[in-house]
C-alpha cells in the first residue's frame, strides 16, 4: 500500500474540524506530524465549534517517532516538549475535543487520551498504555498530572508505575476511554459526538468553564516544564 501524500489531513464538517493522522505504518508522532497537527488544531480554534482527532485503521498513534528519542537527550526533549504542549493545548482548547482511538495507542498516543473530553475507541487486540518505564523512560510531570485527571485511582498507579498497558474494555475500566465500539464505527461515532457538542453546547459558557477548570493547571505544567524536560532521560 502506498504511503499517504501526507500524514495528517483536515476536513471541516460543518461545525466540526476532523482531523486524522494517518503516516501508512504507527501514527509515531514526528516533526513532520507535529508540524501537521499544530497547524490543523490552530485552524479548528478559527473554523469549529467541536474537534475531532482520529487515526488509521488500527492505529491510533505509537507515540513519538523512537528515532528521534533515541538519538540523544537534547534530540529527546526537543521532541517531547512540542509533544506537551501539544497535550496541553488540547487539555485546554476553547471547543470539546473528541478523540476516535481507531486501534493502538502508546506513550504519547496513550497520554493524548487523558487530553480529551470524549474518547470512543474501537474494540479489538490493541494496546492502550504508558509504556515508558518498560522501555527505559520516566513519565515526565506533565504526563503523569494529566492522566492523573481522567484514571482512576488503581489505574493510575498500575498505568504510571507499572508501565501497564490495556486492552480497549480494560482502558475503558480505567479511564483512558469512554466508549468501546466496532472500529468500521469509531470515525462516524467520534464525528456524530462532537457534532452534538457542537450544536448543544453554548461556546462562550464553555469556553469560560475550560479556563475556569484547567487553566491554572495548565499554566503550572508550562511553567515547570522546563524543569521537567531537563531530567527526562533514556535509559541506555
Amino acid at each position: 500500500m502506498n504511503a499517504p501524500s501526507t500524514p495528517v489531513t483536515y476536513d471541516l464538517n460543518g461545525d466540526v474540524a476532523v482531523v486524522t493522522i494517518d503516516d501508512g505504518t504507527a501514527n509515531a508522532l514526528s516533526h513532520e506530524v507535529l508540524d501537521l497537527l499544530e497547524a490543523a488544531v490552530d485552524r479548528a480554534a478559527d473554523e469549529a465549534r467541536a474537534l475531532v482527532i482520529t487515526g488509521r485503521e488500527g492505529r491510533f498513534s505509537a507515540g513519538f517517532d523512537l528515532s528521534v528519542m533515541t538519538a540523544g537527550p537534547e534530540q529527546a526533549r526537543g521532541l517531547l516538549g512540542r509533544g506537551a504542549l501539544l497535550g496541553l493545548r488540547l487539555f485546554e482548547f476553547p471547543i470539546p475535543v473528541v478523540l476516535g482511538v481507531t486501534g493502538h495507542a502508546l506513550a504519547m498516543g496513550g497520554i493524548l487520551l487523558c487530553c480529551a473530553d470524549v474518547r470512543i475507541a474501537a474494540a479489538g487486540p490493541f494496546k492502550l498504555g504508558l509504556p515508558e518505564v518498560r522501555i527505559g523512560m520516566p513519565v515526565p510531570r506533565f504526563a503523569v498530572e494529566l492522566c492523573r485527571s481522567r484514571l482512576t485511582p488503581p489505574a493510575f498507579t498500575q498505568a504510571m508505575h507499572l508501565a501497564t498497558s490495556y486492552d480497549p474494555e480494560g482502558a475503558r475500566d480505567a479511564g483512558f476511554v469512554d466508549e468501546v465500539i466496532d472500529p468500521e464505527l469509531v470515525p462516524g461515532r467520534a464525528v456524530e459526538v462532537a457534532t452534538e457538542l457542537a450544536s448543544s453546547l453554548h461556546a462562550g459558557p464553555f469556553r469560560i468553564t475550560r479556563a475556569n477548570c484547567r487553566g491554572a493547571t495548565a499554566r503550572l505544567l508550562r511553567e515547570s516544564l522546563d524543569t521537567d524536560l531537563s531530567e527526562f532521560d533514556v535509559a541506555t
